[in-house]
């Protein structure tokens, strides 16, 4: 340095020193979140149209949250002032657990004491469900971990799929028995909607519990990259959960076990829940064959799709808002009943 400058470059110093400089701004601090609600996917707008998964959510939480952009999600996140998150996952296991594992390591994010609510429609065989109702899993199992051939290739009526060996502490999942009753608790009462057109469509089905009205249950819920349907395959999937000592098959859905894998390789498990409600059965009535039932003639899909989306948030919500509400008893882990 030029001694020309050095006695004025000294007082400067000494004047910071003395007066306090200003310094560079700090990092913000990591959002807490208390609890995460994961969605699979949206149609159009997250608000103002018709909503898919996430637009109930969106409109109760975060209709004022700035979204934040995470690297390797698929959608932002939303949050409140009161650590309630969400975001759209993507559909399928690679969507989903990919954005899942960008959100969570994250460091905007500190989910050190965070519970999960894995929330989306599925569909529900008719012999143990109906449209509309919603259902929280005992069980995550998946569908696609094993070997399977065609039935014509093996002894009429016998199995058609085996386990793989390798693959026996990521295809099943219990949940937190706990945390499911508590969520069982606070929200088997809740009012749930339903329409004249679910309740013609489930007279198109002998079974008592197709005709039911929509109820909040619990069971097992399969999870699947395909869209399986059928008698045939959904009892294969019964035949999966009994095989892997899962309580009965009654939902099927396409994410959570590997959104649940990713989140027990950071946080375990103990504080996740998934809730699916029913959009359709997973195989035709009596009367039409599994291909009529898949590509059916306009004006004979199953109703009820705007309710039960609206039934799994006002169901999912009780529990939320109960979490939120008594923070300090939920901070360290699920609470006694």
């Amino acid at each position: 340095m030029p001694s020309l400058f050095r006695p004025r470059f000294l007082a400067l110093l000494c004047a910071c020193l003395l007066a306090g400089c200003a310094t560079a701004p700090t990092a913000r601090a990591p959002i807490q979140v208390k609890v995460f609600v994961a969605a699979m996917f949206e149609i159009g707008a997250n608000t103002g149209d018709r909503a898919g998964e996430f637009q109930h959510w969106y409109e109760r939480y975060w209709q004022d949250a700035t979204p934040i952009a995470v690297r390797g999600a698929l959608h932002p996140v939303y949050c409140n002032a009161d650590g309630v998150c969400g975001a759209v996952l993507g559909m399928g296991k690679v969507n989903s657990s990919a954005s899942m594992q960008a959100i969570l390591l994250d460091p905007a994010f500190d989910f050190s004491h965070s519970y999960y609510l894995l929330s989306g429609v599925g569909g529900t065989p008719p012999q143990r469900g109906t449209i509309g109702e919603v259902n929280w899993a005992t069980w995550l199992v998946d569908y696609d971990l094993g070997h399977r051939w065609a039935p014509e290739e093996n002894t009429p009526g016998a199995p058609t799929f085996m386990p793989r060996k390798g693959y026996e502490a990521y295809r099943v999942f219990r949940l937190n028995p706990a945390l499911v009753a508590w969520a069982m608790q606070l929200s088997q009462d809740v009012p749930l909607q339903d329409s004249a057109a679910a309740r013609a469509y489930r007279l198109r089905y002998p079974e008592v519990a197709a005709r039911r009205a929509p109820f909040v249950g619990t069971g097992t819920h399969v999870t699947g990259d395909t869209f399986f349907h059928g008698p045939g395959l959904s009892k294969q999937a019964q035949d999966i959960a009994k095989l892997y000592g899962a309580d009965d098959y009654v939902i099927t859905e396409m994410e959570a076990t590997a959104v649940t894998l990713v989140i027990q390789r950071t946080h375990g498990t103990d504080r996740v829940l998934s809730l699916r409600g029913a959009v359709n059965f997973d195989q035709g009535n009596p009367h039409e064959t599994t291909l009529q039932h898949l590509d059916p003639a306009p004006g004979q899909t199953a109703g009820g799709f705007p309710e039960t989306v609206h039934n799994i948030e006002t169901v999912g919500a009780r529990v939320v808002d109960h979490i939120v509400d008594h923070w300090p008893q939920w901070r360290d882990g699920v609470p006694a009943r």
